[in-house]
């Protein structure tokens, strides 16, 4: 078993270094993404049985990627099934996006890209072990990845209180588990994954509507920046600019028809603001991404059937 954990010497970015490092020798290349802490700390518990490794991490918050320039053609295939413990993560991989919180966990393939975002310090098991031991076939594996698994049905309230056992005993698992202790976690694992992989299992639809929470919160809070386009919200969000259509198209918008209507209906709300009387009309569509006077003006009428300045003159009137 080996315990590495950042030093107590040095600075937070240089603590931050050291992780950086430590994490993508460990597990698969990967880099590390630094957040807002101000004094970094972390701890890597591992225990190797067989070809499988069982890891507890736990760290400040901060970020983790595995982008295409890690994927090599010589490295074996693994997957990792994380169960997080304490604090939550949000996985982001093959255009899917899921929330961990404590007592989820979820799968994820090691030849595709994916992100870990920890906005907190958290706990997290990692089990980590080569593709072929979980005999899944590839459209199930591809099922099962980036799914929330909670373990509330099924076989979860067997196989997670094994999981967390293993997270409590990973100390001492390389010292007192049988040779066939890792075949059988991982069977354990299977057993639970088993159903998300099946052709027959009811679509989840969690991850998806998370994601397009997430998506219409980060265009409304940059509805300010006129540059704010489809390439920047997809890669903020990690999915490609197809997936990020097709989700608003279920909800009935576009993108930039969501952005017109939201930062139209905030020109009219401030219009109408008496506080705000001082305001150049002009300013009012440049402080909500409108800057160019003109298509502003057009654009609110279109919408409004009035101009931006009758718009004012009624919220005048009506104060």
């Amino acid at each position: 078993m080996t315990v590495l954990t950042t030093p107590d010497a040095g600075t937070s970015p240089e603590r931050f270094e050291f992780w950086r490092a430590l994490i993508s020798r460990s597990f698969v290349p990967l880099e590390a993404l630094p957040r807002e802490t101000p004094d970094f700390r972390a701890t890597l518990r591992t225990a190797q049985l067989g070809p499988v490794q069982v890891s507890v991490v736990e760290a400040d918050a901060h970020g983790v990627a595995h982008t295409r320039r890690h994927i090599a053609a010589d490295l074996p295939d693994f997957v990792k099934v994380s169960l997080q413990l304490t604090g939550r993560c949000t996985l982001a991989q093959r255009d899917r996006q899921v929330l961990l919180q404590p007592g989820t966990l979820a799968l994820y393939d090691t030849r595709f890209p994916y992100t870990l975002d920890f906005d907190q310090s958290y706990r997290m098991l990692v089990v980590m072990f080569p593709r072929p031991m979980l005999r899944l076939s590839d459209s199930g594996l591809d099922r099962v990845t980036a799914t929330a698994v909670d373990g509330s049905g099924g076989l979860g309230p067997v196989v997670l209180p094994f999981l967390h056992g293993l997270a409590a005993q990973v100390d001492a698992l390389e010292s007192t588990a049988d040779p066939q202790f890792a075949d059988t976690a991982i069977d354990l694992v299977r057993a639970l994954l088993a159903p998300y992989a099946s052709q027959t299992a009811e679509p989840r639809n969690d991850g998806r509507e998370l994601l397009t929470r997430r998506i219409l919160t980060y265009m409304e809070q940059r509805l300010a920046d006129p540059r704010l386009g489809p390439d920047q919200i997809a890669d903020a969000l990690h999915i490609s600019r197809r997936y990020l259509y097709k989700l608003l198209t279920e909800q009935g918008h576009t993108v930039s028809g969501w952005l017109r209507e939201q930062r139209l209906a905030r020109c009219r709300r401030d219009l109408a603001d008496p506080a705000l009387a001082h305001l150049p009309i002009a300013a009012i569509g440049g402080r909500w991404g409108l800057p160019d006077p003109a298509h502003f003006s057009h654009a609110f009428k279109a919408a409004y059937g009035i101009s931006p300045r009758e718009a004012r003159t009624r919220g005048a009137e009506n104060a």
